[in-house]
C-alpha cells in the first residue's frame, strides 16, 4: 500500500510557482501594522468616504437649485449639534491619518500585497496617485472655504458667491475639476479593494462585477460633481462678503 507521503504533490526544484490573481485579505499576527492596515482601510470607507459621498451627491449638488438652495445646506450642515467636534473627529483627523499613513505605505513600496493582473497593477498604481491629487485639492478646498475670508459658518447666505469666486477662475476650476475626479476613483476603486481584502466579495466572478458596480459609481460622483461645478459657474456672481454688494465677474 502506497504510503501518505507518496501521494503527495511533489515540487520540483526550479519549477514555475504559480500564483492564484485576487486579494489577499488582512491577515493577523503582523502587530500594530496589523492594526494600523486595518484602521487606514477602515477610515477610507467610514467616516472619510462617507463624507465625500455626501459632499458631492447631497451637499454640493443642492447648488443646481441655485444660491439660496445650497445657502440653506451650508446652514443646516453648519448649525449641526458640536460642528466643531464633528468636523475634527469625522472628517480632519480621519483624512489626515488616512493620507498621511497612506503615504507611508506608498513611501515603504510595501502596500501591493495582491496578486494583479497587469490591468489590476494600472489601477492600483492610479488608486496612489489619485490620493495624492485629492488631498492636495482637499487641503486647498479647506483652506480656501472653511479658513480663509468670510467665515460661511456665520455667514451661509455668502457661500455659493465664495465658491463661484474660485470655480469662475478657470485654472482653479480645472484644478477642482481634477480634485473630483481623483477623489471620486480613490473613493470608489477604494470600495472595491476594501470589499476584496476583508472578504466581503469573494471569488473572481464576483470581485469583477462588484468592480463593475464601483466604476459606476464613480461615474455617478464625478457626474455630479461636474453638473455642482458648472452650476457655480453658471449663475450670476452672489455676494462674496457681509455688507457688500454683488462683485464684478
Amino acid at each position: 500500500m502506497a504510503s501518505a507521503s507518496s501521494t503527495a504533490p511533489r515540487v520540483t526544484e526550479g519549477a514555475p510557482q504559480t500564483v492564484a490573481h485576487g486579494v489577499a485579505p488582512l491577515r493577523t499576527g503582523q502587530g500594530t501594522s496589523f492594526l494600523l492596515r486595518r484602521l487606514h482601510s477602515l477610515t477610507g470607507i467610514v467616516p472619510v468616504g462617507a463624507f465625500l459621498f455626501e459632499h458631492i451627491l447631497i451637499s454640493n449638488s443642492t447648488a443646481i437649485s441655485g444660491p439660496e438652495a445650497y445657502a440653506r445646506q451650508v446652514s443646516f450642515l453648519a448649525n449641526l449639534p458640536l460642528v466643531f467636534l464633528l468636523e475634527l473627529f469625522g472628517i480632519w483627523l480621519p483624512i489626515a491619518f488616512h493620507a498621511l499613513y497612506g503615504f507611508y505605505i506608498w513611501y515603504r513600496g510595501d502596500g501591493n500585497t495582491i496578486a494583479y493582473p497587469w490591468s489590476g497593477n494600472w489601477m492600483y498604481t492610479v488608486q496612489r496617485w489619485t490620493g495624492g491629487i485629492a488631498f492636495a485639492y482637499i487641503l486647498w478646498h479647506t483652506w480656501t472655504m472653511r479658513f480663509t475670508g468670510v467665515d460661511l459658518h456665520a455667514h451661509p447666505e455668502m457661500s455659493f458667491g465664495k465658491v463661484r469666486g474660485e470655480v469662475f477662475r478657470t485654472p482653479l476650476f480645472l484644478f477642482y475639476v481634477a480634485g473630483l475626479i481623483a477623489a471620486s476613483w480613490h473613493f470608489a476603486y477604494g470600495i472595491w479593494l476594501f470589499c476584496a481584502k476583508w472578504g466581503i466579495v469573494s471569488g473572481e466572478r464576483a470581485r469583477k462585477r462588484f468592480l463593475a458596480v464601483c466604476l459606476g459609481l464613480f461615474f455617478v460622483l464625478t457626474g455630479a460633481g461636474l453638473a455642482s461645478l458648472t452650476s457655480f459657474r453658471s449663475h450670476p456672481q452672489q455676494p462674496a462678503d457681509p455688507g457688500t454688494a454683488v462683485m464684478n465677474r
